[in-house]
């Protein structure tokens, strides 16, 4: 069941203007609404610390009396903050087209507030990298990898600067979340016309010689002519490279295929192609 609707997560960092034109592009092929969501962090407790020590006298309530007024003008700053930042997403968004946008302002956790949500949206568009990561190619944002893993909905990560999307590459190893990946392409409005690519990273055998094909005729049935590649090498470079070299500009791919526990182990090809790719990746668990 669809719900024509979108959840876009921004934070005012670099990626949150990349977030709003994404979510618009998705929303106008898709015909949804994007609810807009900012989740502040819960405010530090300053009480924990202990402040007594030799002070005497009423210096103590004082401090104290300072401190709680303080932390006021804090929450009552981070709370215009967010605003505003809602305000420039949903002007962003309705710029690109008419499209219908709401605001959401919360407080907690993040993946504790999309969990309970995601069942009000068909995808969660989220920045590849956060307020605290700045720039840096290796970090990704630090919820991101949470959501994904948690989350039952496509996971759209919009990398730094939006561009329309024509041509898209496809992961497919033949498992479970491939083969959905592939479903959801066949029927979604959201790649309706663009052009498909499948693509094997390893060596051919004949059990995916047939899944490619029945991967094909999936997509054929829902009015792609998609091509299939095989590729010898590790998925992580072999994406890398069609997605830079072949003009690739949006990839989609199964998440986390291991458990937790292996992924930490021997690295996550999930996590290394969102980290290493320059294109957005939509993520279908």
């Amino acid at each position: 069941m669809t719900t024509g609707t979108l959840i876009a997560l921004v934070d005012g960092s670099g990626y949150s203007e990349s977030v709003c034109h994404h979510a618009a592009w998705i929303a106008a092929r898709m015909q949804a609404k994007v609810k807009v969501y900012h989740v502040m962090a819960r405010a530090a407790d300053a009480g924990a610390q202990d402040l007594s020590g030799a002070i005497k006298l009423g210096a103590r309530s004082r401090l104290l009396a300072e401190l709680s007024e303080l932390d006021a003008q804090r929450a009552k700053l981070a709370q215009e903050h967010g605003r505003a930042i809602l305000e420039d997403a949903k002007a962003i968004i309705e710029g690109d087209g008419a499209i219908e946008v709401e605001t959401r302002l919360r407080q907690g956790d993040l993946v504790e507030t999309i969990t309970a949500k995601e069942d009000t949206g068909d995808m969660i568009v989220i920045g590849k990298r956060g307020e605290a990561a700045g720039m840096a190619s290796a970090h990704l944002g630090s919820n991101l990898e949470r959501i994904v893993r948690t989350s039952h909905k496509p996971v759209f990560v919009a990398n730094r600067a939006f561009r329309p999307h024509e041509r898209v590459l496809v992961a497919f190893d033949g498992g479970a979340s491939s083969q959905k990946a592939v479903d959801y392409i066949a029927r979604s409005p959201l790649f309706a016309g663009l052009s498909v690519a499948l693509v094997f990273a390893g060596r051919e055998t004949p059990e995916i010689t047939r899944a490619l094909e029945a991967a094909k005729a999936t997509l054929a049935a829902g009015g792609f002519a998609a091509v299939a590649l095989v590729r010898e090498g590790e998925p992580e470079k072999v994406l890398a490279t069609l997605t830079e070299s072949e003009g690739y500009d949006l990839l989609v791919m199964g998440a986390y295929g291991h458990s937790r526990v292996r992924a930490l182990i021997i690295g996550s090809t999930t996590t290394s192609m969102i980290r290493s790719c320059k294109v957005p990746v939509v993520l279908m668990r």
